[in-house]
């Protein structure tokens, strides 16, 4: 494997408060790489500097494009798509319109008509309810619109921003093997930012742990869920 993204000595502020400290991480092609940490930690903020939607120093790329000083409108372009915590979904559109609006930067119309059946396939919901707004459906439904909308680019790299947020434990390992699928069946590179260390290290590769905007500690998922301390010190359960 090959690293897609690579984040090196970034740091990261909103006006003076900085946030992120120097942070280093990599994710391999066709990898699912989950960053956990409490409320705080700077979990949010580092898929934020990694689309440059906040003033960041150092190096992020994306295979071999630096990504530092480019657009946050650039990124879908350059193949990174961003289902944002709190889903984003345009609550006015169908479900429909909004996977339209998710291959905005395509122009193979076939090629979107094949994909929003292949995304129904995967969330069969959603085909049940193609014609209703977003606004309409449920917290999980949505969810599950914001990742198919993202993946409507085709993109090299899926950021996922907190997605059990505010979701019912059925409904989180619902969505969580739907990833895992992604990732198994389609090869979907993912960067997980999550705060449910349990059902996340499910489905990573590896994962990192970041305190207070510094990584402090990294490994192979299965290995940091199978260490008891580590369980009780950083990851809550």
């Amino acid at each position: 494997m090959s690293a897609l993204l690579e984040v090196a000595g970034l740091d990261a502020a909103y006006g003076p408060v900085q946030v992120l400290r120097g942070l280093e991480l990599r994710v391999e092609e066709g990898e699912v790489v989950v960053l956990l940490g409490a409320n705080g930690a700077g979990k949010t903020t580092t898929i934020r500097a990694i689309c440059q939607m906040v003033d960041t120093k150092g190096s992020v790329t994306l295979g071999e494009t630096e990504l530092v000083g480019k657009r946050p409108e650039q990124m879908a372009g350059l193949g990174i798509a961003h289902v944002p915590q709190g889903r984003g979904t345009f609550p006015e559109l169908s479900v429909e319109e909004n996977l339209e609006v998710g291959a905005y930067v395509r122009k193979d119309r076939g090629g979107i008509k094949d994909d929003i059946d292949r995304w129904y396939s995967l969330f069969p919901r959603l085909a049940d309810r193609r014609t209703q707004t977003a606004g309409s459906l449920s917290g999980g439904e949505q969810q599950m619109l914001a990742v198919a909308r993202a993946l409507m680019s085709r993109p090299r790299l899926l950021l996922l921003d907190e997605p059990s947020l505010g979701l019912a434990p059925i409904i989180i390992r619902d969505l969580f093997a739907k990833f895992d699928e992604l990732n198994e069946a389609e090869g979907v590179t993912m960067f997980v930012v999550e705060q449910n260390a349990n059902v996340a290290l499910d489905i990573a590769d590896r994962a990192y742990v970041l305190e207070a905007g510094r990584i402090v500690l990294t490994g192979n998922a299965g290995d940091l869920r199978a260490d008891d301390a580590v369980r009780r010190a950083y990851l809550g359960f």
